[in-house]
């Protein structure tokens, strides 16, 4: 999707001012349509979006993404969401679900209108003596649009999606054409609105937002929870459905899932579309979906797998984000960085795939930006990946450790700076394959495995 961008990411620096820029590029060339005239673009930047994806060092680019103009066939409603594929077909999952999810719940969300289109029609015939029943199946503090009858509560967006969801990793599974016994995808995904935003998140890619703080001050707000196989709630019901939970001893931070009876297939994860084999211990493709009213104060919102969380924190990612001279060229810059802090914090792992989609919340104006992001991501004091220890041959360093980091300066002092919710970390996604695995379909495995490379 994204052509590879090596040159002149060197030392921190990613020299946006090198890079060719067409606006609007959602509006020119070959333009695919979705269900209800949705425009379907899977790279490129408009005056509100910039979506980039880059291949990482461990083969195909298992990363996907999507966006859905005139979603459900709404001039102002927008579907966005990111995919990244794990296992040995992660790339073909990652596809699938990108091309089919989105249907799935526009035809979610069409069902749900009719259904509440009948309801308010048999309870005006019921109450036509009544001047109060406009409100009869939905509570109006809860509706999302404008107040029109083609406008859902939260509660049926929220239904929608977990419809949605469910019926994409049920049809991945009959689908002959995929195996995906082992392979799956997690999927980060949004409906804007107006000002109205529905989040729904499965896995372990990460949506957070920018928003303005204390001082005109750009702060990161993570809008999703990672679903990992040690968050307590996650842990219960793998546990009651025989899935096994352990780190393995080489990276004994890092919890994953197993089957009851065999040491496979490690998923650092604890909900995903595929990945059949533990379906039955636990995993489930059922998203979790929340709800935020975009502010006055809220800049953008970033999508993007943990190709990039796993480089970057929160709050890096938000001022990089927000210090692009160019919005169109955020998401390729955010990647660049990315890569750079993959090189210089794991120098003896492969770099691994990352995508990014950036929405932006208003129109971008050409005033002056506050003293307090003014941080410019072309100077190198911006990220400077030389302060990342690297072997033991920097002066300076970057301790990981309880989720903090801190930043040892060549003087001797400190400084710390928080990494939200996580932080940096880096673990494959899959660590153990068994090989009899993959022509199985969904019968029990057998407890002999031959360990395969992880992705």
């Amino acid at each position: 999707m994204g052509a590879c961008y090596t040159k002149d990411v060197i030392y921190g620096r990613a020299k946006e001012d090198d890079w060719d820029e067409n606006e609007d590029q959602f509006d020119k060339g070959e333009t695919q349509y979705g269900d209800g005239g949705a425009r379907i673009r899977l790279e490129g930047h408009s005056s509100f979006i910039s979506m980039y994806t880059q291949q990482g060092k461990k083969g195909t680019n298992q990363d996907a993404m999507t966006v859905w103009k005139d979603f459900t066939g709404d001039k102002e409603r927008l579907f966005c969401g990111v995919f990244d594929g794990h296992g040995p077909l992660g790339h073909r999952v990652a596809r699938t679900v990108r091309d089919n999810l989105p249907s799935k719940l526009t035809a979610a969300v069409e069902a749900s209108r009719h259904n509440r289109c009948k309801d308010v029609g048999a309870d005006d015939e019921k109450d036509h003596d009544h001047n109060d029943h406009s409100d009869s199946s939905l509570d109006s503090k809860d509706s999302i649009g404008n107040e029109n009858s083609q406008n859902l509560s939260f509660s049926s967006w929220e239904s929608s999606f977990v419809k949605a969801f469910n019926e994409t990793d049920e049809e991945l599974g009959l689908d002959s054409s995929i195996d995906s016994y082992c392979s799956g995808t997690t999927a980060v995904t949004i409906v804007k609105e107006d000002e109205h935003l529905i989040i729904a998140n499965l896995g372990d890619s990460r949506a957070v937002l920018g928003t303005r703080g204390d001082n005109d001050k750009l702060v990161p707000i993570q809008l999703t929870a990672d679903h990992k196989p040690c968050v307590p709630s996650e842990a219960e019901r793998i546990k009651s459905c025989e899935g096994r939970i352990f780190a393995a001893d080489e990276e004994p931070d890092v919890y994953r899932v197993w089957m009851p009876e065999c040491d496979c297939p490690g998923l650092a994860m604890s909900r995903a579309f595929g990945d059949f084999c533990i379906k039955d211990c636990g995993l489930i493709s059922t998203p979790e979906v929340s709800y935020r009213k975009i502010t006055s104060n809220d800049e953008f919102l970033v999508l993007a797998t943990d190709g990039v969380w796993d480089a970057l924190s929160n709050n890096e990612v938000i001022r990089i984000v927000g210090s692009a001279k160019r919005r169109s060229m955020a998401a390729k810059l955010l990647v660049a960085h990315a890569i750079n802090g993959w090189k210089y914090k794991y120098p003896t792992s492969k770099v691994d795939d990352c995508a990014v989609i950036c929405l932006f919340f208003k129109n971008q104006t050409t005033k002056p930006m506050s003293k307090n992001s003014k941080s410019n991501v072309n100077n190198p004091k911006f990220l400077d990946y030389r302060s990342t220890k690297c072997c033991g041959e920097s002066p300076e360093s970057v301790i990981v450790n309880d989720n903090r980091i801190t930043v040892i300066n060549r003087i001797g002092s400190k400084k710390e700076c928080g990494a939200l919710d996580g932080g940096v970390s880096r673990v494959n996604t899959i660590l153990k394959i068994s090989r009899s695995l993959s022509f199985m379909s969904r019968r029990k495995s057998s407890k002999r495995f031959d360990e395969v490379e992880a992705h």
